[in-house]
């Protein structure tokens, strides 16, 4: 997170990550409404692409998005509450596909979305081979 600028601004928040899982948190802001009223539909997917990456790239391998795919299914509103939890559905050699559900806090699905990522060169941190 102390490098990804553009969900720090957001106001993005780590809830919990494990190996292939992410969750994140964002509060709906006003400066976030669309012309509607209503919760940017590109802000949702900003959410639910971090919670992505973050869970695709909790194996300390640099991890990019190949593809995603979202599907709105309810408006998110000013003062919502949103959790994005993404899970790694399948993983094999530099690919893996993960599904995230964003929802909002009485636990309404906001939307669904999959994302296709793929492994490129490199480690977000040395790890020691040390055993002790």
């Amino acid at each position: 997170m102390e490098r990804d600028a553009a969900s720090r601004a957001l106001g993005i928040e780590i809830a919990q990550i494990a190996p292939g899982q992410a969750t994140l948190t964002l509060q709906v802001r006003d400066d976030m409404l669309n012309g509607h009223g209503i919760c940017h539909g590109g802000m949702i997917f900003t959410l639910a692409d971090s919670a992505f990456a973050f869970a695709c790239n909790s194996y300390n391998e640099r991890t990019v998005a190949q593809q995603n795919q979202i599907t709105y299914l309810a408006p998110a509103r000013y003062g919502d509450r949103l959790t994005a939890t993404a899970t790694e559905v399948a993983r094999a050699g530099r690919s893996g596909t993960y599904d995230v559900t964003v929802t909002d806090q009485a636990g309404i699905t906001i939307a669904l979305m999959r994302g296709l990522a793929r492994s490129v060169k490199g480690q977000h941190f040395e790890e020691s081979s040390d055993p002790s």
